[in-house]
């Protein structure tokens, strides 16, 4: 279900996505979901490469996974 919202673009955002959207023969709307559904793409590499950084640095510890099934009264 789609819902609505309100945001604010500069005014040379607003011209770009339109000539977009007329030259692809598609709405705002659309253009900015698919837009957005590519920035989580990015976002997701982002915070891969942060986990990966923390790991490396100590920041972040691997729990072994019979641990964590341990933990969880699962028995293997």
């Amino acid at each position: 279900m789609k819902q609505a919202i309100n945001i604010r673009l500069e005014k040379d955002i607003i011209e770009h996505l339109d000539e977009y959207a007329v030259e692809l023969d598609k709405t705002r709307t659309s253009l900015i979901e698919k837009a957005i559904e590519l920035y989580f793409d990015k976002l997701d590499e982002m915070i891969a490469d942060k986990r990966i950084d923390n790991l490396k640095s100590g920041k972040t510890k691997v729990v072994p996974l019979k641990d964590v099934f341990a933990q969880a009264g699962i028995d293997v």
